[in-house]
């Protein structure tokens, strides 16, 4: 054998070693990003396991002599064994976001945004007609619904 077959051999030697050492990479990470996702998965299932509310009062009023808005006053109870975010908390009164709040308060103390396990947030917002349904929903995706609204 000459140098030029010899040559041949340890380049494409070199050349096998440099392609399984980019393969073995590329497919190592990918393995390690599926297995981080899965992992997230399961953290946001268990989050979503342990989290719980119940509506407990829903009320609606009009306000016939002025601005002819129906106020909706509504109280959840965090009654699973996480702790809640107030903001992550969106209510929904028939199917329109609610965004804006004349009040927003747990337990009494609109400055928190901490939603422990056992108190109550209670929301107060207007809308411009009859409501017949109001949804909350938390951070991790439990909503609590009350149907046949009235005031």
């Amino acid at each position: 054998m000459g140098f030029s077959v010899s040559g041949s051999a340890a380049i494409l030697l070199v050349a096998f070693f440099v392609a399984f050492g980019t393969f073995y990479s590329a497919a190592s990470n990918s393995m390690e990003t599926v297995n981080d996702a899965r992992g997230a998965a399961q953290d946001d299932l268990l989050a979503q396991q342990n989290t719980a509310i119940t509506l407990t009062d829903v009320s609606v009023a009009h306000n016939v002599s002025g601005d002819e808005l129906y106020y909706v006053n509504a109280t959840v109870k965090n009654t699973g064994a996480n702790g809640l975010s107030v903001a992550d908390t969106d209510f929904m009164v028939d199917g329109e976001l609610q965004t804006s709040f004349l009040d927003r308060a747990v337990d009494g103390d609109s400055s928190t945004d901490v939603w422990a396990t056992g108190q109550r947030l209670t929301a107060n917002m207007t809308v411009p007609t009859q409501p017949d349904r109001l949804k909350v929903v938390t951070g991790p995706g439990v909503a609590a619904t009350e149907v046949g609204l009235s005031g």
